[in-house]
This record gives C-alpha cells, structure tokens and sequence, in this order.
C-alpha cells in the first residue's frame, strides 16, 4: 500500500495544509474601506507584501500598499499615485493595481508585490487592461483600481542563497514546500508516477474517485489557444 495521495491530504485535518488564519490581518478589499488617511504601513506575515492602515473619521480598514505610499498620505478619488479611482478617470497608458474584476467586488486583479496591469484602451463603458502575463483582458469601467504597483516590487531580486531561508519563507506563508513533481514518484504514490517521463493523459472524468482526481478535470479544452 501506499501513501495517501497530496489531494487526499489535503481533505484532512493536517497542519502541513491548514492555512495559517492568524497570519492574515484582516480583509483587504474595497468592500469595507473608506478614504481617509494613512496612518501605518504594516508587514503581513501571510503576503509578500505591506498593508497600509487607513484612518477614516476614526474607523480603520486596511488598504493595500503601493510603491511610494508613506504614513500622512491623503487616499482619495482624484488621480494620483495610491489613489482609489474608478478606470473611467484612469488616463491610458497607466499604471495600476488591486482591479476590480467586477463593479464592487472589492478588488480581485494584480494584488502580489510589484504587480500591475496597463489600461491600454476606453471604449464606451468597457476597458482593456494588459495585464502582467502579456494577456488583455476587458472589464467594465465603471470598476475601481489603485494607481501605481503594488509595494516590494524589489523582492524577487534578493537571492535566497539557503535552503533553509526558503522553507521559512514558504512556511510563513503557509506554502508546501518543496513541491514533488507526480511524475518523479512511485507508482504507488501518484496516478501519473513510475514513468519516465510524462505520457499518461491528464484529462479525467469528474466522477472520478479523489484519488484518481489529478491533472485536468472534466477540462471542456486544453492547450493554448492559436491567436487569430
């Protein structure tokens, strides 16, 4: 017999899979926040990336930081670096993050450090943002994003030259860490092990039993899709 599958595990009870709930300091999102002022930019144990603490008439909120943000900083409508703006104000060609997929879902788009998206043209009440994997994707432009990138833009340049330095990285964050291939297991461990190298189909059926559920589920395609 062999070990339990990663998908099976991870219906369990197990601390290796538990997201760490007393690491995140509260819900970032546009759906609780008020403008006001930023009075600290804190470190969030559970992202790779700061909060910055927002004072409106007394009640605080959490917003996310970006490049440049510092503590008295007014956060309001207009168009300015860290600034809260519909895209229908946004000029094209600008740099912004934290984008709302939809009109006040709170912010969905472009939120890790030194993230950002281009909003490339204005049509009507769509926007075309590009987005960071080259991509385009429009949106309504009636949804809200923050001007400029987001914060710790520099954090990838920083080797981990340890071992050691990157697990308590990934454990902070709450991340299995390292990640073994299913291909390089035993076939006792893995649907997709004991081969040599990939050639079992990937595709699976939803109906499937949990342990045979790896690799593309129920997919209605795969691939790349060819540019027109």
């Amino acid at each position: 017999m062999g070990k339990n599958l990663r998908q099976q595990r991870r219906g369990k009870a197990n601390p290796r899979y538990t997201s760490p709930g007393h690491r995140y300091m509260g819900d970032v999102s546009y759906r609780k926040f008020s403008l006001g002022e930023v009075v600290d930019i804190v470190h969030a144990p559970g992202r790779r990336s700061p909060l910055a603490v927002v004072d409106s008439g007394g009640q605080k909120s959490l917003f996310l930081a970006t490049d440049g943000m510092q503590v008295g900083q007014k956060i309001g409508h207009d168009f300015a670096q860290g600034n809260l703006v519909e895209l229908s104000n946004i000029p094209e060609g600008t740099k912004i993050c934290n984008i709302e997929l939809n009109p006040g879902d709170g912010g969905k788009l472009c939120r890790a450090s030194g993230a950002f998206a281009m909003l490339v043209t204005k049509d009507g009440n769509r926007c075309t943002l590009l987005m960071p994997s080259k991509k385009k994707k429009v949106v309504s432009a009636r949804c809200r994003a923050t001007v400029g990138t987001v914060a710790s833009s520099g954090r990838t340049e920083k080797p981990f030259m340890k071992a050691g330095t990157k697990h308590h990285a990934m454990m902070a964050l709450g991340r299995v860490y390292p990640h073994t291939a299913g291909v390089s297991m035993n076939a006792v461990d893995h649907p997709f092990g004991g081969q040599t190298r990939p050639g079992k189909v990937k595709t699976v059926s939803r109906n499937m039993p949990p342990g045979k559920k790896v690799g593309s589920i129920s997919p209605s395609r795969t691939g790349k899709k060819k540019r027109k």
